[in-house]
Protein backbone atom coordinates (compact mmCIF):
# COMPACT_ATOMS: atom_id res chain seq x y z
CA UNK A 1 0.00 0.00 0.00
CA UNK A 2 1.09 3.54 -0.64
CA UNK A 3 -0.24 6.74 0.87
CA UNK A 4 0.30 10.41 0.32
CA UNK A 5 -1.10 13.57 1.89
CA UNK A 6 -0.82 16.76 -0.10
CA UNK A 7 -1.62 20.41 0.53
CA UNK A 8 -2.79 22.48 -2.42
CA UNK A 9 -1.77 26.10 -2.78
CA UNK A 10 -1.91 28.59 -5.59
CA UNK A 11 1.46 29.97 -6.51
CA UNK A 12 2.13 32.04 -9.61
CA UNK A 13 -0.87 30.67 -11.47
CA UNK A 14 0.17 27.05 -10.95
CA UNK A 15 -1.15 24.42 -8.61
CA UNK A 16 1.64 23.71 -6.16
CA UNK A 17 1.61 20.32 -4.45
CA UNK A 18 3.46 20.00 -1.17
CA UNK A 19 4.01 16.55 0.29
CA UNK A 20 2.84 16.44 3.89
CA UNK A 21 3.66 12.87 4.78
CA UNK A 22 4.47 9.53 3.28
CA UNK A 23 5.24 8.70 -0.34
CA UNK A 24 5.42 11.40 -2.91
CA UNK A 25 2.88 12.87 -5.27
CA UNK A 26 4.40 14.44 -7.66
CA UNK A 27 -17.21 27.31 2.51
CA UNK A 28 -44.72 44.13 10.44
CA UNK A 29 -45.52 47.51 11.32
CA UNK A 30 -45.04 48.89 14.83
CA UNK A 31 -48.03 48.70 17.13
CA UNK A 32 -49.58 45.69 15.37
CA UNK A 33 -49.17 42.11 16.54
CA UNK A 34 -46.78 40.16 14.38
CA UNK A 35 -47.17 36.61 13.22
CA UNK A 36 -44.31 34.28 13.88
CA UNK A 37 -42.09 34.14 10.82
CA UNK A 38 -42.36 31.09 8.62
CA UNK A 39 -39.31 29.22 7.41
CA UNK A 40 -38.17 30.97 4.28
CA UNK A 41 -36.40 29.61 1.21
CA UNK A 42 -33.52 27.31 1.87
CA UNK A 43 -30.01 28.32 0.94
CA UNK A 44 -29.01 27.00 -2.48
CA UNK A 45 -26.76 23.97 -2.67
CA UNK A 46 -23.85 26.40 -2.36
CA UNK A 47 -23.21 25.31 1.23
CA UNK A 48 -24.52 21.75 1.15
CA UNK A 49 -23.46 19.80 -1.90
CA UNK A 50 -23.88 16.42 -0.23
CA UNK A 51 -26.61 15.13 -2.54
CA UNK A 52 -24.71 16.30 -5.61
CA UNK A 53 -21.53 14.48 -4.70
CA UNK A 54 -23.36 11.35 -3.53
CA UNK A 55 -25.10 11.14 -6.91
CA UNK A 56 -21.63 11.17 -8.47
CA UNK A 57 -20.61 8.13 -6.41
CA UNK A 58 -18.56 9.91 -3.75
CA UNK A 59 -18.46 9.18 -0.03
CA UNK A 60 -19.66 12.34 1.72
CA UNK A 61 -18.88 13.06 5.37
CA UNK A 62 -21.00 15.68 7.12
CA UNK A 63 -21.30 17.02 10.65
CA UNK A 64 -18.37 18.76 12.26
CA UNK A 65 -15.74 17.62 9.76
CA UNK A 66 -17.19 17.47 6.25
CA UNK A 67 -15.18 15.73 3.55
CA UNK A 68 -15.53 14.27 0.07
CA UNK A 69 -13.88 10.91 -0.62
CA UNK A 70 -13.71 8.75 -3.71
CA UNK A 71 -12.55 5.25 -4.61
CA UNK A 72 -11.32 4.61 -8.13
CA UNK A 73 -9.93 1.39 -9.59
CA UNK A 74 -7.08 0.40 -11.89
CA UNK A 75 -5.70 -2.98 -12.86
CA UNK A 76 -3.46 -4.83 -10.43
CA UNK A 77 -0.53 -7.12 -11.32
CA UNK A 78 -2.89 -10.03 -12.12
CA UNK A 79 -6.57 -10.52 -13.05
CA UNK A 80 -7.20 -11.48 -9.41
CA UNK A 81 -5.98 -8.17 -8.06
CA UNK A 82 -7.37 -4.66 -8.43
CA UNK A 83 -5.58 -1.47 -7.45
CA UNK A 84 -7.92 0.82 -5.49
CA UNK A 85 -7.11 4.52 -5.16
CA UNK A 86 -8.76 5.97 -2.05
CA UNK A 87 -8.66 9.77 -1.84
CA UNK A 88 -10.13 12.40 0.51
CA UNK A 89 -10.67 16.13 0.02
CA UNK A 90 -10.66 18.44 3.07
CA UNK A 91 -10.53 22.14 3.82
CA UNK A 92 -8.26 23.81 6.37
CA UNK A 93 -11.30 25.57 7.88
CA UNK A 94 -12.72 22.29 9.24
CA UNK A 95 -9.60 21.36 11.25
CA UNK A 96 -8.34 22.64 14.59
CA UNK A 97 -4.99 24.42 14.25
CA UNK A 98 -2.57 25.01 17.10
CA UNK A 99 0.29 27.45 17.06
CA UNK A 100 3.71 25.85 17.28
CA UNK A 101 6.59 28.25 17.02
CA UNK A 102 6.26 30.15 13.77
CA UNK A 103 3.69 27.77 12.30
CA UNK A 104 0.08 26.68 12.72
CA UNK A 105 -0.34 22.90 12.84
CA UNK A 106 -3.44 20.72 12.45
CA UNK A 107 -3.50 16.96 12.92
CA UNK A 108 -6.09 14.56 11.57
CA UNK A 109 -6.60 10.83 11.14
CA UNK A 110 -8.00 9.10 8.08
CA UNK A 111 -9.43 5.59 8.19
CA UNK A 112 -10.96 3.49 5.44
CA UNK A 113 -12.03 -0.13 5.21
CA UNK A 114 -13.20 -2.55 2.53
CA UNK A 115 -15.70 -5.12 3.88
CA UNK A 116 -17.35 -7.91 1.93
CA UNK A 117 -20.69 -7.27 3.71
CA UNK A 118 -22.15 -4.51 5.87
CA UNK A 119 -22.10 -6.56 9.08
CA UNK A 120 -18.57 -7.87 8.83
CA UNK A 121 -16.37 -6.75 11.71
CA UNK A 122 -13.16 -7.84 10.06
CA UNK A 123 -12.44 -5.77 6.96
CA UNK A 124 -10.66 -7.41 4.07
CA UNK A 125 -8.48 -4.34 3.70
CA UNK A 126 -8.03 -1.39 6.04
CA UNK A 127 -6.31 2.00 5.91
CA UNK A 128 -5.29 4.08 8.91
CA UNK A 129 -3.05 7.12 8.77
CA UNK A 130 -2.24 10.09 11.03
CA UNK A 131 -1.48 13.28 9.10
CA UNK A 132 -0.37 16.85 9.75
CA UNK A 133 -1.04 20.15 8.00
CA UNK A 134 1.42 22.98 8.55
CA UNK A 135 0.75 26.56 7.41
CA UNK A 136 2.67 29.76 7.96
CA UNK A 137 -0.07 32.21 8.97
CA UNK A 138 -3.47 32.28 10.64
CA UNK A 139 -5.28 33.30 7.45
CA UNK A 140 -4.26 29.99 5.87
CA UNK A 141 -6.09 28.11 8.62
CA UNK A 142 -9.37 29.70 7.48
CA UNK A 143 -9.19 28.47 3.89
CA UNK A 144 -12.57 27.06 2.81
CA UNK A 145 -11.45 25.79 -0.58
CA UNK A 146 -10.07 22.34 -1.22
CA UNK A 147 -6.71 22.79 0.50
CA UNK A 148 -5.87 19.21 1.60
CA UNK A 149 -5.89 15.93 -0.29
CA UNK A 150 -5.10 12.59 1.29
CA UNK A 151 -4.70 9.56 -0.98
CA UNK A 152 -3.54 5.99 -0.68
CA UNK A 153 -3.35 2.99 -2.99
CA UNK A 154 -4.49 -0.39 -1.70
CA UNK A 155 -4.67 -3.76 -3.48
CA UNK A 156 -7.98 -5.65 -3.21
CA UNK A 157 -9.42 -8.77 -4.90
CA UNK A 158 -12.10 -8.00 -7.49
CA UNK A 159 -15.63 -8.09 -6.04
CA UNK A 160 -18.36 -6.20 -4.18
CA UNK A 161 -17.49 -4.20 -1.06
CA UNK A 162 -18.90 -1.90 1.58
CA UNK A 163 -16.40 0.93 1.69
CA UNK A 164 -16.25 3.02 4.87
CA UNK A 165 -14.33 6.28 5.26
CA UNK A 166 -13.79 8.29 8.44
CA UNK A 167 -11.85 11.48 9.17
CA UNK A 168 -11.14 12.61 12.74
CA UNK A 169 -9.67 15.88 14.03
CA UNK A 170 -6.88 14.87 16.42
CA UNK A 171 -6.81 18.33 18.07
CA UNK A 172 -10.58 18.56 18.63
CA UNK A 173 -13.78 16.50 18.91
CA UNK A 174 -14.91 16.80 15.27
CA UNK A 175 -15.17 13.72 13.08
CA UNK A 176 -17.26 12.44 10.18
CA UNK A 177 -18.01 9.05 8.67
CA UNK A 178 -19.47 7.82 5.38
CA UNK A 179 -19.96 4.48 3.65
CA UNK A 180 -21.36 3.09 0.41
CA UNK A 181 -21.52 -0.13 -1.57
CA UNK A 182 -18.97 -0.38 -4.37
CA UNK A 183 -17.48 -2.93 -6.75
CA UNK A 184 -13.83 -3.45 -7.59
CA UNK A 185 -13.82 -4.60 -11.24
CA UNK A 186 -11.83 -7.46 -12.71
CA UNK A 187 -9.55 -6.42 -15.57
CA UNK A 188 -9.12 -9.83 -17.25
CA UNK A 189 -9.70 -8.91 -20.92
CA UNK A 190 -9.18 -5.89 -23.15
CA UNK A 191 -10.71 -3.17 -21.04
CA UNK A 192 -10.49 0.52 -20.21
CA UNK A 193 -10.51 1.64 -16.58
CA UNK A 194 -12.95 4.36 -15.57
CA UNK A 195 -11.31 7.78 -15.98
CA UNK A 196 -9.95 9.25 -12.74
CA UNK A 197 -10.20 13.00 -12.16
CA UNK A 198 -6.70 14.22 -11.32
CA UNK A 199 -4.65 17.36 -10.84
CA UNK A 200 -1.48 15.77 -12.20
CA UNK A 201 -0.68 12.31 -13.55
CA UNK A 202 2.15 10.29 -15.05
CA UNK A 203 1.47 6.85 -16.51
CA UNK A 204 3.08 3.61 -15.38
CA UNK A 205 4.84 1.02 -17.52
CA UNK A 206 3.89 -2.06 -15.49
CA UNK A 207 0.67 -3.17 -13.79
CA UNK A 208 2.62 -3.88 -10.64
CA UNK A 209 3.69 -0.25 -10.29
CA UNK A 210 1.76 2.71 -8.91
CA UNK A 211 0.98 5.61 -11.25
CA UNK A 212 2.35 8.96 -10.17
CA UNK A 213 -0.78 11.08 -9.76
CA UNK A 214 -2.62 13.49 -7.47
CA UNK A 215 -6.34 12.70 -7.40
CA UNK A 216 -9.17 15.23 -7.60
CA UNK A 217 -11.72 13.56 -5.25
CA UNK A 218 -14.45 16.18 -5.89
CA UNK A 219 -14.16 15.90 -9.68
CA UNK A 220 -15.33 19.50 -9.94
CA UNK A 221 -14.46 21.77 -12.84
CA UNK A 222 -14.68 25.56 -12.41
CA UNK A 223 -16.78 27.18 -15.12
CA UNK A 224 -14.61 29.64 -16.96
CA UNK A 225 -10.87 29.78 -17.62
CA UNK A 226 -9.72 26.51 -16.07
CA UNK A 227 -9.60 22.92 -17.38
CA UNK A 228 -9.98 19.46 -15.89
CA UNK A 229 -7.75 16.43 -16.27
CA UNK A 230 -8.65 12.74 -16.27
CA UNK A 231 -6.21 9.84 -16.14
CA UNK A 232 -7.14 6.73 -18.16
CA UNK A 233 -5.58 3.29 -18.60
CA UNK A 234 -6.34 0.50 -21.08
CA UNK A 235 -5.25 -3.13 -20.82
CA UNK A 236 -4.85 -6.14 -23.12
CA UNK A 237 -4.84 -4.32 -26.46
CA UNK A 238 -2.27 -2.50 -28.59
CA UNK A 239 -2.07 1.25 -27.91
CA UNK A 240 -4.40 3.13 -30.19
CA UNK A 241 -6.41 6.31 -30.40
CA UNK A 242 -9.50 6.50 -28.20
CA UNK A 243 -12.46 8.83 -28.46
CA UNK A 244 -13.19 11.06 -25.47
CA UNK A 245 -16.61 12.73 -25.35
CA UNK A 246 -18.58 14.65 -22.73
CA UNK A 247 -22.37 14.24 -22.65
CA UNK A 248 -25.14 15.73 -20.52
CA UNK A 249 -27.92 13.85 -18.67
CA UNK A 250 -29.86 13.41 -21.95
CA UNK A 251 -26.75 11.98 -23.67
CA UNK A 252 -26.34 15.08 -25.84
CA UNK A 253 -22.73 15.45 -26.84
CA UNK A 254 -21.12 18.61 -25.49
CA UNK A 255 -17.44 18.05 -26.32
CA UNK A 256 -15.20 15.49 -28.02
CA UNK A 257 -11.55 14.88 -28.77
CA UNK A 258 -9.24 12.03 -29.70
CA UNK A 259 -6.75 10.63 -27.20
CA UNK A 260 -3.56 8.77 -28.06
CA UNK A 261 -2.47 6.11 -25.59
CA UNK A 262 1.17 5.55 -24.67
CA UNK A 263 2.53 2.20 -23.54
CA UNK A 264 2.21 -1.36 -24.78
CA UNK A 265 -0.33 -4.17 -25.03
CA UNK A 266 -0.16 -4.94 -21.31
CA UNK A 267 -0.87 -1.39 -20.16
CA UNK A 268 -1.25 1.95 -21.92
CA UNK A 269 -2.29 5.29 -20.47
CA UNK A 270 -3.13 8.90 -21.30
CA UNK A 271 -4.37 12.11 -19.71
CA UNK A 272 -7.52 13.69 -21.10
CA UNK A 273 -7.80 17.47 -20.77
CA UNK A 274 -11.37 18.78 -20.86
CA UNK A 275 -11.76 22.49 -21.57
CA UNK A 276 -14.97 23.96 -20.13
CA UNK A 277 -15.60 26.64 -22.77
CA UNK A 278 -18.40 24.66 -24.43
CA UNK A 279 -19.80 23.01 -21.30
CA UNK A 280 -22.83 24.28 -19.36
CA UNK A 281 -22.86 24.25 -15.56
CA UNK A 282 -24.16 21.10 -13.88
CA UNK A 283 -23.31 17.40 -13.93
CA UNK A 284 -21.77 15.85 -17.02
CA UNK A 285 -20.27 12.50 -17.97
CA UNK A 286 -16.94 11.79 -19.60
CA UNK A 287 -17.02 8.74 -21.88
CA UNK A 288 -13.96 6.96 -23.28
CA UNK A 289 -14.79 4.84 -26.34
CA UNK A 290 -12.74 2.51 -28.51
CA UNK A 291 -13.51 3.32 -32.16
CA UNK A 292 -15.15 0.35 -33.88
CA UNK A 293 -15.71 -1.60 -30.65
CA UNK A 294 -19.32 -1.65 -29.45
CA UNK A 295 -19.95 -1.72 -25.70
CA UNK A 296 -16.39 -0.91 -24.66
CA UNK A 297 -17.07 2.43 -22.96
CA UNK A 298 -15.56 3.69 -19.72
CA UNK A 299 -17.58 6.42 -17.96
CA UNK A 300 -17.18 8.79 -15.06
CA UNK A 301 -19.28 11.71 -13.87
CA UNK A 302 -18.00 15.14 -12.97
CA UNK A 303 -19.38 18.53 -12.03
CA UNK A 304 -19.12 21.92 -13.72
CA UNK A 305 -19.70 24.68 -11.17
CA UNK A 306 -19.35 28.46 -11.18
CA UNK A 307 -16.65 27.97 -8.57
CA UNK A 308 -14.32 25.16 -7.58
CA UNK A 309 -14.95 26.10 -3.92
CA UNK A 310 -18.75 26.46 -3.92
CA UNK A 311 -21.19 24.19 -5.77
CA UNK A 312 -23.31 26.55 -7.87
CA UNK A 313 -24.69 24.88 -10.99
CA UNK A 314 -27.63 27.11 -11.94
CA UNK A 315 -27.24 30.44 -13.73
CA UNK A 316 -30.26 32.10 -12.09
CA UNK A 317 -29.01 30.90 -8.70
CA UNK A 318 -25.65 32.49 -9.38
CA UNK A 319 -27.27 35.80 -10.34
CA UNK A 320 -29.27 35.76 -7.10
CA UNK A 321 -26.19 35.03 -5.01
CA UNK A 322 -24.28 37.91 -6.62
CA UNK A 323 -26.90 40.50 -5.65
CA UNK A 324 -24.48 42.21 -3.21
CA UNK A 325 -21.28 41.83 -5.22
CA UNK A 326 -19.31 45.07 -5.60
CA UNK A 327 -19.12 45.04 -9.40
CA UNK A 328 -22.82 45.18 -10.23
CA UNK A 329 -21.95 46.49 -13.69
CA UNK A 330 -20.45 43.09 -14.48
CA UNK A 331 -23.27 41.23 -12.74
CA UNK A 332 -25.72 43.11 -15.01
CA UNK A 333 -23.66 42.08 -18.03
CA UNK A 334 -23.94 38.45 -16.99
CA UNK A 335 -27.67 38.80 -16.37
CA UNK A 336 -28.28 40.28 -19.82
CA UNK A 337 -26.09 37.82 -21.72
CA UNK A 338 -27.86 35.19 -23.88
CA UNK A 339 -27.17 31.53 -22.98
CA UNK A 340 -24.72 30.99 -25.82
CA UNK A 341 -22.63 33.99 -24.71
CA UNK A 342 -22.52 33.21 -20.99
CA UNK A 343 -19.21 31.30 -21.00
CA UNK A 344 -17.45 34.19 -22.77
CA UNK A 345 -19.05 36.85 -20.55
CA UNK A 346 -18.20 34.81 -17.45
CA UNK A 347 -14.55 34.69 -18.47
CA UNK A 348 -14.60 38.46 -19.01
CA UNK A 349 -16.31 38.91 -15.63
CA UNK A 350 -13.70 36.70 -13.97
CA UNK A 351 -10.79 38.58 -15.52
CA UNK A 352 -12.21 42.05 -14.80
CA UNK A 353 -12.93 41.32 -11.11
CA UNK A 354 -9.80 39.29 -10.30
CA UNK A 355 -7.50 41.36 -8.05
CA UNK A 356 -4.54 38.97 -8.46
CA UNK A 357 -4.45 37.73 -12.08
CA UNK A 358 -1.33 35.61 -11.49
CA UNK A 359 -3.24 33.10 -9.34
CA UNK A 360 -5.91 30.67 -10.65
CA UNK A 361 -8.36 31.85 -7.97
CA UNK A 362 -10.45 35.00 -8.12
CA UNK A 363 -9.81 36.23 -4.60
CA UNK A 364 -12.60 38.85 -4.75
CA UNK A 365 -15.26 36.27 -5.60
CA UNK A 366 -13.93 33.75 -3.09
CA UNK A 367 -13.90 36.37 -0.32
CA UNK A 368 -17.44 37.43 -1.27
CA UNK A 369 -18.77 33.89 -0.97
CA UNK A 370 -16.98 33.37 2.33
CA UNK A 371 -18.90 36.40 3.67
CA UNK A 372 -22.14 35.01 2.22
CA UNK A 373 -21.46 31.77 4.04
CA UNK A 374 -20.59 33.54 7.29
CA UNK A 375 -23.74 35.69 7.09
CA UNK A 376 -25.82 32.58 6.65
CA UNK A 377 -24.25 31.00 9.72
CA UNK A 378 -24.40 34.10 11.94
CA UNK A 379 -27.89 35.45 11.17
CA UNK A 380 -30.11 32.37 10.89
CA UNK A 381 -33.01 33.39 13.14
CA UNK A 382 -35.19 35.64 10.96
CA UNK A 383 -37.14 32.93 9.17
CA UNK A 384 -34.98 33.13 6.04
CA UNK A 385 -31.34 32.40 5.15
CA UNK A 386 -28.98 34.73 6.98
CA UNK A 387 -27.40 36.06 3.79
CA UNK A 388 -30.82 37.44 2.71
CA UNK A 389 -31.37 39.42 5.92
CA UNK A 390 -30.53 43.12 6.22
CA UNK A 391 -27.79 42.29 8.71
CA UNK A 392 -26.47 39.83 6.13
CA UNK A 393 -26.56 42.47 3.41
CA UNK A 394 -24.51 44.95 5.44
CA UNK A 395 -22.07 42.27 6.62
CA UNK A 396 -21.47 40.92 3.09
CA UNK A 397 -20.96 44.33 1.48
CA UNK A 398 -18.93 46.07 4.21
CA UNK A 399 -17.45 43.15 6.12
CA UNK A 400 -17.03 42.70 9.86
CA UNK A 401 -18.03 45.76 11.93
CA UNK A 402 -15.48 47.22 14.32
CA UNK A 403 -18.12 47.15 17.06
CA UNK A 404 -21.45 45.33 17.45
CA UNK A 405 -23.56 46.43 20.43
CA UNK A 406 -26.96 45.16 21.59
CA UNK A 407 -28.90 48.18 22.93
CA UNK A 408 -31.94 46.10 23.84
CA UNK A 409 -31.48 46.19 27.61
CA UNK A 410 -34.06 48.95 27.86
CA UNK A 411 -36.68 47.37 25.62
CA UNK A 412 -39.65 49.71 25.35
CA UNK A 413 -43.26 48.76 26.00
CA UNK A 414 -43.76 47.85 22.33
CA UNK A 415 -41.01 45.23 22.58
CA UNK A 416 -38.63 47.04 20.22
CA UNK A 417 -35.04 45.76 20.19
CA UNK A 418 -32.06 47.68 18.82
CA UNK A 419 -28.59 46.73 17.57
CA UNK A 420 -25.78 49.14 16.71
CA UNK A 421 -22.93 48.39 14.29
CA UNK A 422 -19.95 50.71 13.92
CA UNK A 423 -17.56 50.89 10.95
CA UNK A 424 -14.78 53.21 12.06
CA UNK A 425 -12.87 53.57 8.79
CA UNK A 426 -16.05 54.36 6.88
CA UNK A 427 -17.28 56.72 9.65
CA UNK A 428 -20.54 54.81 9.64
CA UNK A 429 -22.89 53.85 12.47
CA UNK A 430 -26.02 51.88 11.57
CA UNK A 431 -28.93 50.70 13.73
CA UNK A 432 -31.02 47.56 13.24
CA UNK A 433 -34.48 47.59 14.81
CA UNK A 434 -36.71 44.63 15.64
CA UNK A 435 -40.33 45.69 16.22
CA UNK A 436 -41.78 42.19 15.92
CA UNK A 437 -40.26 40.25 18.78
CA UNK A 438 -39.16 37.56 16.31
CA UNK A 439 -35.60 38.76 15.61
CA UNK A 440 -36.62 40.44 12.36
CA UNK A 441 -34.02 43.20 12.39
CA UNK A 442 -34.37 46.01 9.83
CA UNK A 443 -32.18 49.01 9.20
CA UNK A 444 -33.77 52.18 10.50
CA UNK A 445 -34.62 54.62 7.66
CA UNK A 446 -31.77 56.94 8.57
CA UNK A 447 -29.33 54.04 8.79
CA UNK A 448 -30.44 52.71 5.41
CA UNK A 449 -29.70 56.10 3.81
CA UNK A 450 -26.29 56.36 5.53
CA UNK A 451 -25.40 52.79 4.57
CA UNK A 452 -26.32 53.28 0.91
CA UNK A 453 -24.25 56.45 0.75
CA UNK A 454 -21.17 54.76 2.21
CA UNK A 455 -21.61 51.65 0.06
CA UNK A 456 -21.72 53.77 -3.11
CA UNK A 457 -18.49 55.47 -2.05
CA UNK A 458 -16.78 52.15 -1.28
CA UNK A 459 -17.82 50.64 -4.60
CA UNK A 460 -16.68 53.67 -6.56
CA UNK A 461 -13.28 53.55 -4.86
CA UNK A 462 -12.95 49.86 -5.77
CA UNK A 463 -13.36 50.34 -9.51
Amino acid sequence: MRRVGVRLAAQGGLLAVAVLSGGCAPLPRAGKPAAAPQLGPTLPRLFDASSVYRSMGALVGGGGLPFIASVRYLAGPSPDSTLALFSVSLTNQTLTFQRRGGEFVAEYRVEASFRTDSTSRSPLRQIGSDEQVRVRNFQETLRSDESIIFQQFVMVPPGAYYVMAMVRDRNGPAFARAERADTAPRFAKPATAKPIAVYTAEGRSRRGDFPQLVANPRATLPYGPDSMRFYIERYGAPPTKLLARVVDAANHELWRDSVRLRGDTAIASATVVVVPSSLPVGQAELQILVPGVIGDTARTRFLVSFSSHWVITNFEEMMSLLRYFDRQDWVDSLRRSPPDRRPDVWREFWKATDPVPLTPENEAIDDYFRRVQQANIRFPDEGQPGWLTERGEVFITLGEPDDMTDLSSGIDRNGTRLLRWTYTAQRLVVYFQDQTGFNQYRLTPGSRADYQRVLARVRQAGK
